[in-house]
């Protein structure tokens, strides 16, 4: 998606020309910071389309930078580190990381993902215009506005949390498969970790279920993938 400019932050100059020759050679701008500290300052004066963080950065490190950027911002975050425990990756996409890249990686999958997350905003853009507003018995999801209110309280979901949501929501009772949803909320075919998607689920769950361990709106099905529960409407 040419035009669009990348915000990489990243405290190795070598992994930053690498990823700066593959997103230039797609068209896109890319500015680059290598410590954390400067990146409220550059979000807030070039406002990126995307940003790569890594995680293991000088002084503000990759998690508190994306702590203090959601407090403001929807911009997509990928983060790209050397760390791949489970614990880091949950951790990562917890505190409102769109996606998780470990190193080693390759570049043209990393290149491929910025295509998919800013295709999928440009989507989400294109629609605001169009309102629809989707109810079911304790949860209201305005597809327009991008607002969810449980029993009438307004509550935060990340980007991909509320994607998940509304898809889901406004299929219900169709089963998705774990790789249909990557494809269609993160418009990744082969790339998708299951593990980024479960956290998202879990996320979701924890902030729209009255009971996380037994939910009532999102629906596991066992083998296969995820349901929204059509009988509530």
């Amino acid at each position: 998606m040419p035009g669009k400019k990348i915000l990489i932050v990243d405290d190795e100059p070598e992994i930053v020309e690498l990823i700066r020759l593959y997103l230039v050679r797609e068209g896109y701008e890319v500015i680059s910071a290598n410590n954390g500290q400067d990146v409220l300052r550059i979000v807030s004066e070039h406002h990126p389309d995307l940003i790569i963080l890594d995680i293991l950065l000088p002084g503000l490190d990759g998690i508190e930078v994306c702590r203090q950027l959601r407090k403001t911002y929807t911009t997509p975050i990928v983060f790209l580190s050397c760390k791949c425990e489970d614990i880091d990756i949950i951790l990562g996409l917890s505190i409102g990381g769109d996606d998780y890249i470990t190193k080693p990686f390759s570049p043209s999958q990393l290149v491929a993902r910025v295509k998919a997350h800013l295709r999928r905003n440009t989507y989400i853009d294109q629609h605001r215009e169009n309102p629809q507003l989707v109810r079911y018995p304790g949860i209201e999801i305005d597809m327009a506005s991008h607002i969810v209110k449980v029993n009438g309280q307004p509550i935060s979901l990340s980007a991909k949390e509320f994607d998940l949501l509304s898809l889901m929501a406004k299929t219900p009772n169709r089963v998705y498969k774990i790789e249909q949803l990557f494809e269609l909320v993160w418009s990744l075919e082969s790339f998708g970790d299951p593990r980024t998607l479960i956290v998202h689920i879990s996320n979701l769950r924890k902030k729209i279920e009255p009971n996380p361990a037994e939910p009532k709106y999102i629906i596991t099905v066992r083998g296969v993938g995820y349901k929204f529960n059509g009988s509530l409407a």
